[in-house]
Order: C-alpha cells, then sequence, then structure tokens
C-alpha cells in the first residue's frame, strides 16, 4: 500500500475545525482506494507566533519540504496587526510559499449548479463560468528589493518595488500555457503594459513563449479592464495568466462570481517537490470556535491536493461529487443560507460530507 507524508498547518481562527473535517474525509478516500496517509501537524501564522515568537518557525518549514504535500487551512488575526510586518502571521505564508519555491498559485473558479443563485451576478451571466487564475506567487512587488520607510524632506516615504526576471516569467506563462493546452486552449495575459515598464517585459516574454503553443489563442488586457470584462462577461475567461499584485486581486474577484469566497480551493506549486494547497478564505476568526464555519472549501483543497498533488484522481473526484450532493441535497453553512434550505454547523456539514462519500 501506497502511503504519503502530508504536514497539516491547521494555522489560525476557524482553521482547526475545518481541518478536522477535511482530514476526516481524506482517511474515508484513503481506505476506499488503499492508500495510506501519515500527517505531521505543525505551526503556522499565530499559533506559531504564541507559542515561538515566529510565524514560520524552521521546524514548520523543514518538515513541509521533506513532505509529498501540505495541507493548510487559514492565518491570521486582528490580535497581531500591531507586530512588525516581518513577525505578523502573514509573513509566515509569504516566507513558507518563498522558502518551498511555490510560484505558480492556481485557483479554479466554477460556478455549482446548486449555488448559482447565490452570485451577486445575474444567473445568465455566471452561469458558464468555468475559469483558472494562474498567479505567479513569490516575485513581483511583494518580494521586490529595495523596499522600506525612509524619512525625507516630505515627510515619511514608504516604498515597494516591482520586479520581474525572464526567468520568472517564463515559468510561470509556461504553466499557465500548459494548463490552456489541456483545457480550452484560450489564455489571457493581464498586465499593465501601457504604464509599466515591467508589465511590457512581462508581456513581450509571454508573447515570445506563445510561438511554442500555437493551439493556444492568447490574448492580452489591461488589469483595469480585466476588472471590468470579470463583472460584465466572465465567460469569455478560460485561462487567466498574471503577475503577484494583479492575480492577488484578481484572484478574489473572480472568487466572488460563484457566490461565496468560501467554496474556493487553490494550489501552490512548484517544478518539482511538494505543493501547498489551502482554501482560499482566510481565518474569519469573529466565528472561530462557534461551530458555524464552511468546511467544503477546505475539502476541496484536499481534493486539490490528492489530485495536483497525490496524483489519487478517483479520491478526488469522491470529495468533489460528495459536496456536490450534499449541496443539490439542499445542505448549506449559514454563509450560504437561502429560504428553502437547511443550515449545517461545520462538524455537522462534515458528517453529511461523509454520508454523501458513504452513498456513493
Amino acid at each position: 500500500m501506497k502511503t504519503y507524508n502530508v504536514v497539516l498547518l491547521p494555522g489560525d481562527g476557524i482553521g482547526p475545525e475545518i481541518m478536522d473535517v477535511a482530514t476526516k474525509t481524506i482517511d474515508y478516500v484513503a481506505q476506499k482506494y488503499n492508500f495510506g496517509i501519515e500527517y505531521e501537524q505543525k505551526l503556522i501564522g499565530g499559533s506559531a507566533i504564541d507559542k515561538y515568537n515566529d510565524p514560520l518557525p524552521e521546524e514548520t518549514l523543514k518538515a513541509c519540504k521533506s513532505s509529498d504535500a501540505v495541507l493548510l487551512s487559514a492565518i491570521g488575526s486582528p490580535k497581531y496587526d500591531a507586530l512588525p510586518r516581518e513577525k505578523r502571521p502573514e509573513s509566515g505564508l509569504l516566507n513558507l510559499r518563498s522558502g518551498l519555491g511555490l510560484f505558480a498559485n492556481i485557483r479554479p473558479v466554477k460556478v455549482w449548479p446548486a449555488l448559482i443563485s447565490e452570485s451577486s451576478l445575474k444567473q445568465e451571466i455566471v452561469q458558464n463560468v468555468d475559469l483558472v487564475v494562474v498567479r505567479e506567487l513569490t516575485g513581483g512587488i511583494y518580494f521586490g528589493q529595495p523596499k522600506g520607510r525612509l524619512q525625507s524632506e516630505n515627510g515619511e516615504r514608504a516604498f515597494n518595488t516591482m520586479t520581474y526576471s525572464t526567468m520568472e516569467i517564463d515559468r510561470i506563462a509556461r504553466v499557465a500555457f500548459e494548463l490552456a493546452t489541456d483545457r480550452k486552449k484560450k489564455l489571457c495575459s493581464i498586465d499593465k503594459a501601457n504604464v509599466l515598464d515591467v508589465s511590457q517585459l512581462w508581456r513581450e516574454r509571454v508573447i515570445e513563449l506563445s510561438y511554442n503553443f500555437p493551439k493556444v489563442e492568447l490574448n492580452h488586457l489591461y488589469v483595469d479592464n480585466a476588472a471590468m470584462q470579470l463583472i460584465r462577461q466572465p465567460d469569455q475567461f478560460d485561462v487567466i495568466l498574471t503577475g503577484n499584485l494583479f492575480g492577488d486581486i484578481i484572484s478574489d474577484e473572480a472568487a466572488m462570481l460563484t457566490g461565496s469566497i468560501g467554496m474556493l480551493p487553490s494550489a501552490s506549486l512548484r517544478l518539482e517537490g511538494p505543493g501547498l494547497f489551502e482554501p482560499v478564505h482566510g481565518s474569519a476568526p469573529d466565528i472561530a470556535n462557534k461551530d458555524i464555519a464552511n468546511p467544503m472549501a477546505m475539502v476541496l483543497s484536499a481534493a486539490m491536493m490528492l489530485r495536483v498533488g497525490l496524483k489519487e484522481n478517483n479520491a478526488a473526484d469522491d470529495l468533489e461529487n460528495a459536496i456536490d450532493k450534499v449541496l443539490k441535497d439542499g445542505y448549506r453553512t449559514s454563509d450560504l443560507m437561502t429560504n428553502g434550505k437547511k443550515v449545517l454547523g461545520c462538524r455537522e456539514m462534515g458528517e453529511q460530507i461523509l454520508m454523501s462519500l458513504a452513498a456513493a
């Protein structure tokens, strides 16, 4: 029997609650398809700060590097806002991505048929949405140097540097082209080439690489127009390629097309080695330990881990089908609740997903 080593990072807020649901579903499908999972739980974010005064302890990064996959819930809390930036929970996540070399963030955005009425847009606009955002994750303005704050004659001045090399652009663009090749063969690259030198290089490199993928239709949009087009006609997109800053914004905007950010998984990948799989939503500390969190994005992140990270496609299919079934059967968590549906808490939703797995 094949056995995988998976590092669990429950993190902060609702993280431990939804992680508990996810691991139970993983264990169920692992038993069904005869593979093993050995879990190693580590601290990151606020929980690591509380114990080690470090949002990413060295032992956490070391365990992640030696794993087959990393499953993260969520990090962050307002209680840490007064800390220096490098000591906040978010820095732990950025350092984990950088430490693992996770340069490609993959966010699938697909409307679940049972939730189509929950979107803030009209049904006819979102009903055919099925896209993927490919975001560069370890470069750009979040990691560029120099950065900092200094005193000037006009008072304090803060600055960050947006920078990309040809290597960084080429490797993320190749991921997007290969993904588009396996989908509808449409790729939209988003930049700000009319203003930014770094975006001009980005566009030049994407065009150059496109000659290696002649079957993929490539087009370009400035980020402001792309943000508008995502609302006006989102089904025109298949694979969206963009840098770190623009991708951070565009992917969250795309997430809300589905009606709830609580339904979306993501994967952060490198060329070889363990990937990081996590829900798009945050740690929601205001509802932590109240048993009302939505665990479905966490379960779908587990499905992504099984499919992309561990190549256990049948097990991933089962988890996704179980989510589809509970939604079709009218079960909802409070963030998705509408008239005529049955609201469940986090633990109850997990039990319902397990029941759907057993009935399959």
